[in-house]
């Protein structure tokens, strides 16, 4: 008796796995090209386009032609995110340090998400929100458990993608940037 119900456990377990890794499959599948994680039509014509217009008396403002609605703006060239409400506000902004591997400028969304892991340069790291991937360099933010600043290899041999924040500032991303999430990439 305990044999039969184990297999009928097993069975049902085994179909369950098998029905959400298709959803999973379908979802992936159905994603609208802007919210996909991946650069579409929007981030080849950002990627022509010139960089986004910069207040000079106002250095940390948002740049004009960021996108629009609740978004994080990722300036690639000025190494500030902006976190944008609703509404259009930036309920905040701050510096984060890059990894060696840029995303393209499009728009982005964010896939996922992590409390705490190793990063790929051997740090441990908290609130991570992943949102590109370039040549198989996963690009997200993160905030160093420990707080150092990460030491960049120039030589190239180890590439990274994570564009670290203060442990505070890190606690804000993970906080707005859910999964799904707009993430918009500019110069």
């Amino acid at each position: 008796m305990a044999r039969s119900s184990s297999g009928c456990v097993a069975g049902l377990t085994a179909a369950a796995v098998v029905t959400v890794g298709f959803l999973a499959y379908r979802a992936q599948a159905n994603v609208p090209p802007d919210l996909s994680g991946r650069p579409g039509a929007s981030a080849t014509a950002a990627a022509s386009a010139s960089k986004a217009p910069r207040d000079r008396r106002h250095p940390a403002a948002l740049p004009a032609g960021s996108g629009t609605g609740e978004r994080v703006v990722y300036s690639v060239d000025d190494d500030r995110v902006w976190l944008v409400g609703a509404g259009g506000r930036v309920e905040n902004s701050f510096k984060v340090v890059p990894g060696t591997v840029d995303p393209a400028p499009g728009t982005y969304a964010v896939t996922s998400r992590s409390k705490a892991v190793t990063g790929t340069d051997g740090v441990p790291v908290e609130h991570v929100v992943r949102f590109a991937s370039v040549n198989g360099v996963v690009i997200g933010f993160s905030a160093a458990v420990d707080s150092t600043p990460p030491e960049v290899d120039t030589s190239g041999s180890v590439q990274t993608g994570g564009i670290r924040e203060s442990r505070p500032d890190g606690g804000t991303m993970w906080m707005f940037a859910t999964i799904g999430q707009k993430i918009v990439v500019i110069r």
